[in-house]
């Protein structure tokens, strides 16, 4: 009996790594910070949230100001005038916040010129990616990304092929 459960498991074991599947891996990162395009379309999207940014914090300032200046005019304000510098600050403040939504919200600006600028460097490299692992004699099934949250321990540098990803984009390694 212990002979046969070592044979199945020999055979099993033989069986199991013929059908070995073949994986790579790649560094996202480093592939993103040597493809030209990349940078340059994050430092686009950096200026231009910078500059959004700036546009919010000015109109929120513009609000505390409103703010500042109501409570030291408080006691010297009909109810009438009170109530219409309150629907002022109100006004303000909301128009700060519509603004930081136009400009930061989840289908806001910012997104939509990521969406336009980084995605089709993205799509580069997956196609670069997807032809590469088709191409070779050893056809990787797999690639992975070893700086994302998937959980890999190690990677041997051997089955790195960043530089070959960036080779068949046209722009060499580093």
């Amino acid at each position: 009996m212990k002979r046969f459960i070592l044979v199945s498991t020999i055979l099993f074991s033989v069986v199991f790594a013929g059908n070995a599947q073949k994986y790579a891996v790649v560094d996202m990162d480093y592939i993103l910070k040597s493809v030209p395009a990349y940078e340059s379309a994050n430092d686009q999207l950096n200026q231009l949230s910078n500059r959004w940014q700036k546009e919010v914090e000015a109109l929120l300032t513009e609000v505390q100001t409103m703010y500042k200046n109501y409570q030291t005019e408080l006691v010297f304000l009909s109810a009438e005038m009170k109530t219409k510098r309150e629907e002022e600050i109100i006004a303000k403040e909301r128009e700060a916040n519509e603004l930081k939504r136009k400009y930061f919200g989840q289908d806001g600006e910012l997104f939509k010129r990521r969406e336009a600028l980084i995605k089709p460097v993205q799509e580069e490299i997956y196609n670069a990616i997807q032809e590469l692992a088709n191409s070779r004699k050893d056809k990787f099934d797999l690639v992975l990304d070893k700086n994302s949250n998937s959980g890999i321990i190690f990677a041997a540098p051997k089955i790195d092929i960043s530089d070959d990803v960036l080779q068949q984009m046209g722009y060499g390694a580093k």
